[in-house]
């Protein structure tokens, strides 16, 4: 068997270890699922304990199941779920469990940062305090589990806890880093004025280190532990946004990538620090040294049609359910839906708003609510995009992957409400086709992370907008612009009534 690189793509709920060799092809795989607790409403935990076992179990399969040699594993890396929250105590042990991005339960830490630095805070991490990201978090446990943070000396995010497990070096990789926002984004270290702002030490946070710089070797007892041998190399890794846009070779000023899966991101390539989104949308570091991308999310995009799907169509598959829009019109008929259904980020950073169907005509059949679900998430995209253009942003070129990526009038969609060409990704291995392409570049094998994604990544079919669709996009676009200012009001006020009459 060839030499290969593992990738190692920590995700949420399970973890995928992928195989690949010097070609970029995936000669194996497993995964391991792990429990997720949410032990009150709105905290989402995990132990990190299980991220260890998960990956220590999926490489003993590659080893086992799959004949990987482990004399032939040359490199791993890492593709992580972002902003978790893992914090150590001197002899490096954890605290407590961890907390994860999709934990609300920070609201008044964001209102605090907010009230502290202002505007000072966006000018240094370029983002906005958000209740998904890590400083939040921290202050979270300092004012409330303050016995616990007395025994805190250090922090790091999930796949950097898991890579110091595996080698015994404990550092965190540059765009996990900035996904703190705790970090000055421009000068690519941490910040002082966070450190002073909210008192605490510069001991407390861990070196930083590049995607593809050497971490260190397999520990003695984790080789003991796993198969793995002592002189296999390990790398730092990245954010799952950023390992996702490397592997889908998003790595171009022109090109924006649109990912549907459970959320909706769009992620920009960006070559320098100097554009401005006033926190308008996210602006992290790259983990591609000197670099930087930027991305907007819409929280609920293939969740929504999940949900449509699991309430109203149970037994019918996606491709015909999705396909059953094509039996509708540009517009569904003159229906609109906002795919609010847990709140959203991008542009409108409102957790208490909910989707709506606006438009709702007793002529209307079940295919136009497809329809419209299925446009309203490409909508909400194009939200992300005006941010963009508003910023001078100049793109052409749309890479498309996810359930999105998956259908032919999906597709079609998204050329014509973003009046850009749409490129599908073919190998649907995103994050961990990243995190292989950072090792191979870590080992040589590759004089660049751009030269090693032309390699690995592969791309199908090309959509081109339609002149007359995009005419009549542009005006649908315009009213579903209206939608979320005219039913902001109620939306909040609905929640306020669920709140008290739901305890």
């Amino acid at each position: 068997m060839s030499e290969v690189v593992l990738g190692i793509d920590l995700g949420t709920s399970a973890v995928k270890v992928s195989a690949v060799d010097r070609t970029g092809s995936i000669i194996a795989q497993q995964s391991f699922d792990y429990p997720l607790s949410q032990p009150k409403p709105g905290w989402s935990e995990q132990n990190p304990e299980d991220w260890v076992n998960g990956v220590t179990v999926a490489i003993v399969r590659l080893i086992l199941n799959d004949g990987l040699k482990p004399a032939d594993i040359k490199g791993i890396s890492y593709s992580g779920q972002m902003h978790g929250l893992v914090l150590l105590d001197a002899n490096k042990q954890v605290l407590r469990p961890a907390i994860l991005w999709n934990d609300t339960r920070t609201t008044a830490q964001t209102k605090e940062i907010a009230a502290k630095m202002g505007a000072q805070f966006i000018e240094v991490t370029r983002n906005r305090a958000l209740e998904g990201f890590t400083l939040p978090k921290i202050l979270w446990v300092k004012e409330n589990e303050p016995t616990i943070f007395e025994q805190a000396t250090t922090f790091v995010t999930p796949k950097d806890y898991v890579r110091y497990r595996m080698t015994g070096k404990l550092a965190m990789e540059i765009s996990d880093a900035s996904g703190t926002v705790a970090m000055d984004v421009a000068a690519g270290t941490w910040s002082k004025e966070i450190q002073t702002a909210f008192d605490l030490p510069a001991s407390f946070f861990p070196e930083i280190i590049g995607g593809a710089e050497f971490a260190g070797h397999i520990s003695q007892s984790y080789a003991l532990f796993s198969g793995l041998e002592i002189d296999t190399q390990v790398f730092g890794g990245a954010a799952d946004n950023a390992a996702g846009a490397i592997g889908s070779a998003i790595l171009k000023p022109n090109m924006v990538w649109s990912s549907i899966g459970t959320s909706g991101v769009v992620l920009k390539y960006e070559d320098s620090a100097s554009v401005d989104y006033k926190g308008q949308i996210h602006f992290f570091n790259h983990a591609i040294p000197g670099k930087f991308y930027s991305m907007g999310v819409t929280l609920a995009a293939g969740h929504s049609l999940n949900w449509f799907k699991s309430t109203f169509a149970a037994e019918e598959d996606f491709t015909s359910l999705v396909a059953s829009a094509g039996k509708s019109t540009i517009g569904a008929n003159g229906l609109l839906f906002t795919p609010y259904i847990v709140g959203e980020r991008t542009p409108y950073a409102d957790s208490a708003i909910r989707g709506s169907w606006i438009g709702i005509d007793s002529m209307h059949k079940r295919h136009d609510f497809v329809r419209s679900v299925v446009e309203g998430i490409v909508f909400s995209f194009k939200d992300i995009f005006e941010i963009y253009q508003r910023a001078g942003a100049n793109f052409d070129t749309v890479i498309a992957s996810g359930g999105g990526a998956k259908s032919p009038l999906w597709l079609q969609i998204q050329a014509d409400i973003f009046d850009k060409k749409v490129v599908v990704l073919e190998n649907e291995q995103g994050p961990g086709m990243g995190a292989a392409i950072l090792a191979a570049v870590g080992l040589g094998w590759f004089d660049s992370v751009a030269a090693a994604a032309e390699r690995f990544a592969s791309f199908g079919e090309t959509y081109e907008p339609v002149p007359e669709n995009v005419a009549k996009y542009q005006q649908i676009y315009a009213i579903y612009r209206k939608v979320y200012p005219a039913t902001a009001e109620v939306s909040h006020a609905l929640m306020d009534y669920r709140r008290v009459n739901d305890n």
